[in-house]
């Protein structure tokens, strides 16, 4: 494994951190933190929540700890406290630990091969050593299925959709096309007994 498949990793994650930044463009600080499934989830919480596992994952995994504090993983800190901002943790702090974040991580993984051994100590014991590599896959798999949240959570708020600026990966800005389309799929679907 040697230095263009480590370009090639930290290109998809870095495609992941962008695409999940710019869910939060053009909106207010009540959209960005308004709970918008069942389970709370909204985008401001999504990017404090990457931010803060990949300082785990390319810190203390590494034995190299960035010196962030993250109070919301301090003990007895409440349950999913790193999901959600409070309201003195503006969009401006959250975006500034997620840049801090990347910086971080990225010197990690500019530093180390792609072989280094690290212990995940949140993991079960039979799963916990891993090497760069493993970690490096995983943290792009966690940051592009937040990105997909964020996806669909802005797209609730206010219709947009897309992958980033410029690269939509849409077949259609057109509504109407769109209103035929759900029409088809919600027929297709309904072509079925519902569940009992």
């Amino acid at each position: 494994m040697g230095d263009d498949e480590k370009a090639t990793l930290k290109r998809y994650l870095q495609d992941g951190r962008d695409a999940l930044l710019w869910k939060l463009d053009g909106l207010g600080e009540r959209d960005i933190r308004t709970p918008m499934t069942p389970t709370g989830t909204n985008l401001l919480g999504l990017v404090k929540h990457v931010a803060s596992v990949e300082l785990g994952y390319f810190g203390g995994v590494f034995e190299r700890p960035s010196g962030i504090d993250l109070p919301w993983f301090a003990e007895g800190s409440e349950d999913n406290a790193d999901m959600w901002a409070t309201p003195d943790e503006t969009r401006e702090v959250i975006v500034d630990l997620y840049h801090r974040s990347w910086k971080h991580s990225d010197a990690t993984i500019d530093d180390l091969p792609l072989d280094a051994a690290g212990a995940v100590p949140w993991w079960p014991a039979s799963r916990r050593s891993v090497t760069l590599h493993r970690i490096l896959v995983h943290m792009i798999a966690e940051t592009h299925r937040h990105a997909g949240h964020a996806d669909i959570v802005r797209e609730m708020i206010d219709g947009s959709r897309g992958l980033v600026p410029g690269r939509e990966n849409i077949p259609s800005d057109d509504d109407a096309w769109w209103a035929g389309y759900v029409s088809r799929v919600r027929s297709a679907a309904e072509s079925f007994p519902p569940r009992r």
